[in-house]
């Protein structure tokens, strides 16, 4: 490579993209760090930042154990970003409420938390009254609960701001509104390239979340990479006093979370929308008849502010997390929902292979 070439250039800031160059860093590499838009700024600003493999896992599959070994990993993950850059990270393990209104969802959520057990899952059963103690303003009647201990949340948008301040810190070169428009591979190195100029180095990163599949590979001798693709899902907030939820609160499709200023995120919806952009009033109405069921109080309230996110999938049976065969291009994206909850097992995983190639 030429003199003050980076070793490896990771395409897409996001929190994947984001902590994988910040590990690179820290092993020692020279890296740049390339994102169409701003550092952040799509599925990781919006995202509401459950670590819940309790509820996620229905079974052992490609995500299982990457999910499992990231929740441990979290606590590291996040005690290394706050130490290295000052910045304090949201993050509590708070554990969830998961509750049954009628006997059959019940009779559900015990089989899967069967399930989950053997692959390492904890959880404990609670009634009406334990429920009420954890979360003071849930009033229903339920036919179950379970409680997941390990389950955890943290705010995306400050770990993001840890990691921006973490990567210029390990001299990473940020480029925003840069938009990779292709990336052509070689023998010894991989350029990427855009509308105002060519980066090279000796190996990269595709790390663009559901645009992964814009970017135009060309040179690769292997099979095909999976496509990419956004599922569209809307979020609300509610500003409520800080403390007043406690656990992550879900029923069926619906959850709510807190974050430690008070804001309470509930969602969600998915939709196969392209990346359309608009937020659909009737969806968010939705939303807000799921959560004002689930915690009736809010019935008198009025949702502060709603947004959406791409979450980024893949036609793949799980996150697509490799080494391109046949050349010096990684690929991390397809998360899907757990984009956050992978970011750690994902960044070690990469920055390892790299750092050995």
């Amino acid at each position: 490579m030429a003199a003050g070439s980076p070793d490896t250039i990771v395409i897409g800031a996001g929190i994947i993209g984001a902590s994988i160059a910040w590990k690179l860093a820290l092993a020692g590499r020279r890296v740049t760090l390339v994102d169409a838009g701003a550092m952040g700024g799509e599925a990781s600003w919006a995202g509401a930042g459950m670590l819940a493999p309790g509820g996620e896992v229905e079974s052992r599959d490609a995500w299982t154990s990457l999910a499992l070994e990231s929740l441990d990993l979290y606590p590291e993950y996040v005690a290394e970003l706050e130490e290295t850059t000052g910045v304090e990270v949201d993050y509590r393990r708070c554990g969830a409420v998961e509750v049954a209104f009628d006997h059959e969802d019940w009779q559900a959520l015990r089989r899967r938390a069967a399930v989950q057990r053997e692959m390492g899952i904890a959880s404990a059963t609670l009634d009406a009254a334990d429920v009420r103690v954890r979360i003071p303003s849930f009033n229903r009647e339920i036919a179950g609960a379970l409680f997941y201990p390990d389950d955890a949340i943290v705010d995306p948008r400050s770990v993001m701001a840890a990691l921006r301040i973490g990567c210029c810190a390990q001299g990473v070169a940020l480029r925003e509104g840069w938009r990779a428009t292709g990336v052509r591979l070689s023998t010894n190195s991989v350029e990427v390239d855009s509308a105002t100029g060519t980066l090279r180095a000796a190996t990269a990163v595709l790390a663009a979340g559901a645009w992964s599949s814009e970017i135009v590979i060309a040179g690769g001798a292997g099979p095909g990479i999976p496509p990419a693709f956004p599922v569209r899902g809307h979020l609300i907030g509610y500003q409520l006093e800080p403390d007043s939820l406690g656990p992550i609160l879900r029923q069926g499709h619906t959850y709510m979370l807190q974050r430690a200023g008070g804001l309470t995120v509930a969602g969600t919806s998915s939709e196969h929308a392209g990346f359309e952009r608009r937020i659909d009033p009737q969806i968010v109405s939705d939303i807000v008849a799921r959560v004002s069921d689930l915690l009736p109080f809010l019935r008198g309230k009025r949702h502060s502010t709603s947004w959406i996110g791409f979450r980024p999938g893949a036609d793949s049976p799980g996150p697509v997390i490799q080494r391109m065969a046949g050349a010096n291009l990684w690929l991390a994206y397809g998360h899907y929902r757990n984009g956050i909850l992978l970011a750690p097992v994902t960044a070690n995983i990469l920055s390892r292979e790299i750092s050995a190639s």
